[in-house]
Protein backbone atom coordinates (compact mmCIF):
# COMPACT_ATOMS: atom_id res chain seq x y z
CA UNK A 1 0.00 0.00 0.00
CA UNK A 2 1.34 3.44 -0.95
CA UNK A 3 2.13 6.17 1.52
CA UNK A 4 0.41 9.54 1.14
CA UNK A 5 3.14 12.15 0.92
CA UNK A 6 0.91 15.16 0.46
CA UNK A 7 -2.78 15.80 0.58
CA UNK A 8 -4.81 18.93 0.03
CA UNK A 9 -8.44 19.79 -0.48
CA UNK A 10 -7.43 22.87 -2.49
CA UNK A 11 -9.26 23.17 -5.79
CA UNK A 12 -7.87 25.70 -8.29
CA UNK A 13 -10.34 28.15 -9.77
CA UNK A 14 -10.25 28.04 -13.60
CA UNK A 15 -11.49 31.66 -13.65
CA UNK A 16 -8.60 32.89 -11.51
CA UNK A 17 -5.57 33.94 -13.58
CA UNK A 18 -3.20 33.34 -10.64
CA UNK A 19 -4.44 29.76 -10.19
CA UNK A 20 -4.10 29.07 -13.91
CA UNK A 21 -0.63 30.62 -14.07
CA UNK A 22 0.51 28.69 -11.00
CA UNK A 23 -0.49 25.44 -12.69
CA UNK A 24 0.96 26.36 -16.08
CA UNK A 25 4.27 27.57 -14.64
CA UNK A 26 4.79 24.64 -12.26
CA UNK A 27 7.69 22.62 -13.66
CA UNK A 28 6.99 19.02 -14.62
CA UNK A 29 9.68 17.82 -12.22
CA UNK A 30 7.40 18.90 -9.37
CA UNK A 31 5.17 15.96 -10.33
CA UNK A 32 7.83 13.34 -11.15
CA UNK A 33 11.59 12.83 -11.04
CA UNK A 34 12.08 9.46 -12.71
CA UNK A 35 12.99 10.00 -16.40
CA UNK A 36 10.28 7.61 -17.64
CA UNK A 37 7.65 9.15 -15.38
CA UNK A 38 8.82 12.65 -16.29
CA UNK A 39 8.22 11.94 -19.97
CA UNK A 40 4.68 10.70 -19.25
CA UNK A 41 3.98 13.67 -16.97
CA UNK A 42 5.25 16.11 -19.62
CA UNK A 43 2.91 14.57 -22.19
CA UNK A 44 -0.14 14.62 -19.91
CA UNK A 45 0.50 18.02 -18.38
CA UNK A 46 1.34 19.64 -21.69
CA UNK A 47 -2.20 19.14 -22.95
CA UNK A 48 -3.71 19.87 -19.51
CA UNK A 49 -1.83 23.17 -19.28
CA UNK A 50 -2.93 24.15 -22.78
CA UNK A 51 -6.53 23.31 -21.90
CA UNK A 52 -6.32 25.33 -18.66
CA UNK A 53 -5.26 28.43 -20.59
CA UNK A 54 -7.99 27.90 -23.22
CA UNK A 55 -10.63 27.55 -20.51
CA UNK A 56 -9.39 30.66 -18.73
CA UNK A 57 -9.61 32.68 -21.97
CA UNK A 58 -13.07 31.30 -22.67
CA UNK A 59 -14.35 32.04 -19.16
CA UNK A 60 -12.74 35.48 -19.24
CA UNK A 61 -14.38 36.33 -22.58
CA UNK A 62 -17.71 35.06 -21.25
CA UNK A 63 -17.50 37.28 -18.16
CA UNK A 64 -16.58 40.32 -20.28
CA UNK A 65 -19.61 39.75 -22.53
CA UNK A 66 -21.94 39.52 -19.52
Amino acid sequence: MGETLYSSNYTPDPRNAIDVLAFVLTPNRAFATDPDELEAVAELLGSAKTEAVKRWYSLRAESIRS
